[in-house]
Formats: C-alpha cells, sequence, structure tokens
C-alpha cells in the first residue's frame, strides 16, 4: 500500500547574523524577553528551558557582538545581584518582533502563491555555519604591520581595549584586510590563561587586557571564568579546578586575560 504523501509547507527562521555567528533569532530573543521579565538570567534559563551555563554564554555572546550591550548585571536583588535589559536590549526585541510578523506575513503570501510545493524540498534546505570558538569580537583595524612572512594587525575592541592577531602576509591579502576597516577576533576559550597583578608583568604573551570577573563556573575539573573588559564585552576562558582555586578567583576581582597573538582568528563579513 502506498502512503500517502504529506503536503510540505514554509517554514523559516529569523536570525541577525555577524562573523558567520549566529547572533540574533527566536531562541535568544526569548531569554532576553524572560530576563526582562524575571530579572535573573538563572530564573530565565530554567524558563526557556537551556542550562545556566548556556544562558550565560549567550548573554556574553550577543553582548560582545551587538555595538552596544544587551544586557546588564546590577548591584542588590536575589543572591547578591540581578540583571536587567538595557534600553538597547528592550529596543532589538521590538525590533525583531516587528520584523518577525513581517516575515510570518510574507511565509504566508508566498504559500498561497506557490501552490504545489512538493518539489521544492531541495530547493529549500538551507546551510548554516556555526563556530565554535567561544569569544567573538567586533572591532576597527587600527593598524597592520607586515613582516617577511606574517603581519601584525591591530584590532581595536573598545576605547581601552585592542586585541592583537598575528597572521600570515597571505591572509592579510585573501582579506584584503586595510586599516580602518571592520573586522572580528575570534580566540577559543581553551587559549586563554588567567592571571593577576600581572599589569607590571613582563610576557612573551601579546594580549593581556585587564578586567574584572564577572562569573565563576566551577565544575570537578574545569572552571569557566568571565572577564569583563569594559563596555559590556566578556572574555570566557576554561581552566582547570586546581588553578581557579590556586589563584583564589572570586566574582568581583580584578584579573587578566592573558593569550598569544598567534591564538587570534581575524574574520571579516
Amino acid at each position: 500500500m502506498k502512503c500517502k504523501q504529506e503536503e510540505i509547507g514554509l517554514e523559516a527562521s529569523i536570525w541577525f547574523q555577524k562573523a558567520q555567528n549566529k547572533f540574533l533569532g527566536g531562541d535568544r530573543i526569548a531569554l532576553l524577553e524572560k530576563i526582562n521579565e524575571l530579572g535573573s538570567i538563572n530564573s530565565a534559563a530554567k524558563a526557556v528551558g537551556i542550562s545556566y551555563k548556556t544562558a550565560w554564554h549567550l548573554v556574553n555572546m550577543v553582548n560582545n557582538l551587538s555595538e552596544k550591550p544587551l544586557v546588564d548585571r546590577v548591584a542588590g536583588g536575589k543572591g547578591g545581584g540581578g540583571t536587567v535589559l538595557t534600553k538597547e536590549g528592550k529596543k532589538v526585541i521590538k525590533q525583531f518582533r516587528v520584523v518577525q510578523e513581517e516575515h510570518r506575513k510574507f511565509l504566508r503570501n508566498l504559500e498561497g502563491r506557490l501552490g504545489e510545493t512538493n518539489n521544492l524540498y531541495q530547493f529549500l534546505r538551507m546551510i548554516s555555519m556555526k563556530i565554535s570558538a567561544r569569544n567573538v569580537f567586533s572591532g576597527t583595524i587600527e593598524k597592520i604591520t607586515k613582516g617577511s612572512v606574517n603581519a601584525e594587525v591591530i584590532l581595536l575592541i573598545n576605547a581601552d581595549t585592542r586585541i592583537v592577531s598575528t597572521i600570515t602576509n597571505g591572509a592579510v591579502d585573501n582579506l584584503s584586510l586595510k586599516e580602518g576597516m571592520n573586522a572580528y577576533a575570534i580566540i577559543k576559550s581553551s587559549s586563554i590563561i588567567v592571571a593577576r597583578e600581572l599589569l607590571d608583568a613582563k610576557l612573551s604573551a601579546r594580549n593581556v587586557i585587564p578586567g574584572k570577573i564577572s562569573k565563576l563556573i566551577e565544575g570537578p575539573v574545569s572552571t569557566e571564568v568571565d572577564v569583563e573588559i569594559g563596555e559590556g564585552n566578556v572574555i570566557s576562558a576554561i581552566i582547570t579546578h586546581g588553578s581557579s582555586e590556586k589563584l583564589e578567583l572570586k566574582e568581583g576581582d580584578t584579573a587578566c586575560a592573558v593569550f598569544k597573538a598567534s591564538s587570534v582568528i581575524l574574520g571579516i563579513n
């Protein structure tokens, strides 16, 4: 007996994209809305069905990729602190919902005009690209210094923060990098060392970025350390649990995120 073929309908998701990363979509907007409603990342994570750690990672990502922070941590509230949406965060939610509603209208209209849709299966498949690195920062190329083989690229992230990357001259040419253009710095959390009292120390690592520990997530083997470096930007590092205990890290402490220039991948739109 031949099975009846189900009719194919149109369905799609809206994503705002930056640096080949899915920046904001329906799931992250839902998280932001729950943060706005509940004033707590922990409560918001439970409400949308994700882990506390995943929620923090998503909040840090959208803050790092946004022109202005969307989420802010404030003193007071349950557990000694709370989390609120900034004015920019509330504005982005409102704009996303407008785009989403227009998108629904578009799909309904398109379905009506297409009629028979069974032959659209192959045509409508989409491929999305994800980056596994935890840290993606948007900035402006301040300076490019070429050597015989490699080039040093300085990316201005905010008024006080610069990230230095060492890449090949061929990569500079292939990406058509120029001073003044926008680019993205991508760093794996496992490539970052967390240190204290290092501002006057001499190190071979090109990037020594001071900040304040905004979040610690302890595990039996490793610890995730979030270091806030200004203007809502956060660097996430994964260190061993033993190192965290040895350094006696606590939320609110000053610390430095240290990483080599060769650990920084550059990307462009």
